[in-house]
């Protein structure tokens, strides 16, 4: 298949707004299902885990190759719901375009927001389908309007549907003036309708306008007022979409089969082939300043790109890769350039959602999965060793939110451990740790539905039944002030004693992480004991200090220190280190930090007060209150994880279940003073419990 014939597309949207089902119809259209799978009765193709088909939501996202009009398209259905957000995230680094589904009747919903803007981020071109044009309530223009108001996305209609609600039964495309009608499964071309004439001219008067500012062929003949062919039209459109100008919008009801078709033509038309997309940038292994870039070229020296990991019952672990430029082939002994490790290349497979079908080589812009790779992990970079290269990794947020589990027996502990751990080879934003003070093992990730789908999962998959604890918040911890500490470790213990010296200075590092510096003259410390002070240090700070929980944010300059020719060692200065660094960060002021969260929540104007005031009950910060639709508005703020436990019944209960809310990760913040020694002691007593 020639490059410019490849489309790597993502569908992303808010929960509820149809992606799934736009997806099954797409791979309906194009013959790789000869029946549609509906999400309602469980049946969907994309959604072939068990957990997606009983809650009616895409969790993992699910790769498929189908053909539309000789062009191959590479479709990542990608989840709404923003617990696997970072499945959208690793989505959006590999593809190239994007359809970003909109619901008529919901419009801009919070997580629409969060999905557009990750879309900024990694600059993915996309064009907006607003599905269900069908229900009561749908407004097109009203979804475009907020389109341009909420995300600014510059939205150009290039259809109008015919009829609207339980009326809807056609749609104008605008740049071709054609109308199309749908019976079954077909599109049956008709007349424009006489009372929607006057509307064609006027929306596509105003699509020439907006096209005009973007290229002076159109400009002039415009000023000329000449007619322009629909060939230049769609040239030009496709160039303004790729380079992000505008986003043009088109409408259908997927669930009644309507718009479908014409939605495939305009990923075709409007989407960017890996070509248009250009070469990719990455840094040299040894120096990131150092830039190169790959083309998408056969020519090119190999370099793809880890996105994916997936545990299949039949075949073992996939990696799912996007090749970047050069020809991948089965058993080519390839680098990982983030390991620094080489890997060998065993079986290559493309696949359509849980079939699949093996292949022996594939090339540039190309989404295939390998079995059999040893060390490779999400974001990792796949090159040629004689020219290495290291692309863009994926952004994961932290983990906010923990579960202590617990194994039916202790037999099964072994199980359920290897299970928890090929979850989290699967997916970067989930953990686990072993609590070393009560040997329980602990499960981290981005909120309570993600933890309820991993637990079920190891169930289903793996057998385990385990036992959960109650969602505890994952506190951080971090210090205010700057000190310095001087601790001399010296034991004797009847043969060689143990001997280290070590000064430093702890201070904040605010937003900056972990920092360690050398300021050691003079060899006060031999050289082969720096990485020792380093580690001591580094081992504390995952421990916890005041409470078991991550130190962050702290800076650490070794300034001076001693040793003994003979009782120093290794070990010696890995203890005195982590001894000198508790005792500095003790007398710095420690504090504890808590996940906060950005909250957007939409309800009625009727119970704005009560919401509003429930927020700032629950510590929360309101930022903004806008307008959403009318009779509707839109609430944005911080509040902190802890306080939101329980928070979907309350809201249902303030507003008669018509509010709905969409939370994601927003910062670590200090705890208030007045309630750090409160939750410190809480945590204390709990940890005795336990004990």
């Amino acid at each position: 298949m020639p490059l410019n014939k490849l489309r790597n597309i993502g569908i992303a949207a808010h929960i509820d707004a149809g992606k799934t089902t736009v997806s099954e119809r797409i791979l309906f259209y194009t013959g790789i299902n000869r029946k549609i799978g509906e999400v309602h009765d469980g049946q969907a193709t994309m959604d072939f885990m068990k957990q997606e088909q009983e809650r009616g939501i895409t969790i993992a996202s699910a790769a498929i190759s189908a053909v539309w009009k000789g062009y191959q398209i590479n479709l990542i259905d990608t989840p709404g719901h923003v617990d696997f957000t970072v499945e959208v995230e690793r989505s959006l680094r590999v593809i190239d375009g994007m359809i970003a589904v909109f619901c008529a009747v919901g419009g801009v919903e919070p997580q629409s927001e969060t999905v557009w803007n990750q879309a900024d981020r990694y600059k993915v071109p996309r064009i907006g389908f607003i599905n269900k044009m069908d229900r009561t309530g749908a407004d097109f223009s009203e979804v475009v309007a907020q389109m341009n108001t909420n995300l600014d996305a510059n939205a150009i209609p290039f259809h109008i549907p015919i009829g609207v609600e339980e009326s809807f039964e056609g749609i104008i495309d605008i740049i071709e003036r054609k109308a199309y009608a749908f019976s079954d499964h077909d599109r049956i071309e008709i007349a424009i309708p006489d009372d929607y004439l006057e509307r064609c001219d006027e929306a596509r008067a105003f699509l020439v306008e907006k096209l005009a500012d973007y290229n002076d062929e159109i400009m002039n003949l415009f000023l000329e007022d000449q007619d322009i062919s629909t060939e230049l039209l769609k040239q030009a459109a496709r160039d303004a979409t790729i380079k992000l100008l505008i986003t043009p919008v088109f409408c259908g009801a997927a669930y009644k089969n309507k718009g479908v078709q014409l939605l495939l033509d305009a990923v075709v038309d409007y989407l960017p082939s890996p070509i248009d997309k250009g070469a990719v940038v990455g840094t040299d292994i040894n120096d990131i300043e150092k830039a190169h870039t790959r083309c998408p070229s056969v020519k090119e020296p190999f370099a793809a790109l880890a996105f994916k990991l997936i545990t299949d019952p039949f075949v073992g672990q996939q990696t799912f890769i996007r090749i970047y430029s050069g020809r991948l082939t089965t058993g080519m002994a390839i680098l990982n350039s983030t390991k620094g490790k080489a890997e060998r290349i065993g079986r290559v497979m493309r696949i359509h959602a849980k079939d699949r079908e093996e292949i022996h080589e594939a090339g540039p812009g190309e989404i295939v999965a390998l079995i059999g790779m040893k060390i490779t992990k999400t974001g990792d970079t796949l090159c040629d060793p004689l020219h290495p290269i290291c692309l863009e990794n994926i952004t994961i947020p932290p983990a906010v939110i923990e579960l202590k589990v617990t194994p039916p027996s202790q037999k099964e502990q072994q199980k359920m451990g290897e299970a928890l751990k090929k979850m989290a080879n699967e997916d970067p934003s989930f953990n686990v740790r072993v609590d070393e003070e009560t040997n329980e093992t602990i499960i981290a990730g981005m909120g309570e539905l993600h933890l309820e789908i991993i637990v079920d999962r190891v169930k289903h998959e793996f057998g385990v039944e385990i036992e959960i604890g109650e969602p505890a918040v994952a506190f951080r911890e971090t210090i205010h002030d700057e000190v310095e500490s001087n601790y001399k470790h010296s034991k004797q213990t009847g043969g060689k004693g143990q001997f280290a010296h070590v000064v430093m200075r702890i201070e904040p590092n605010p937003g900056k992480g972990f920092e360690f510096i050398d300021k050691i003259k003079g060899g006060a410390i031999p050289t082969e004991y720096i990485p020792s002070v380093r580690k001591g240090i580094e081992k504390t700070l995952e421990k916890g200090i005041i409470a078991g929980f991550p130190v962050v944010d702290v800076k650490v300059v070794l300034l001076d220190g001693g040793f003994h020719p003979v009782d120093s060692s290794d070990m010696a200065f890995q203890t005195c280190a982590s001894i000198g660094f508790k005792n500095g960060f003790m007398k710095a002021s420690p504090v504890l930090l808590e996940p906060v969260m950005n909250i957007e929540v939409n309800t009625p104007d009727d119970y704005i007060g009560e919401i509003v005031g429930n927020l700032n009950r629950r510590r929360g910060k309101i930022e903004s209150m806008r307008r959403h639709r009318k009779g509707s508005q839109k609430v944005n703020g911080h509040v902190p994880l802890q306080e939101m436990f329980g928070y979907a019944t309350a809201l249902r209960n303030l507003s008669s279940g018509r509010a709905s809310y969409s939370m994601e990760f927003f910062q670590y913040m200090p705890v208030p003073p007045s309630m750090q020694t409160e939750q410190l002691e809480k945590i204390r007593k709990n940890k005795e419990k336990q004990q």
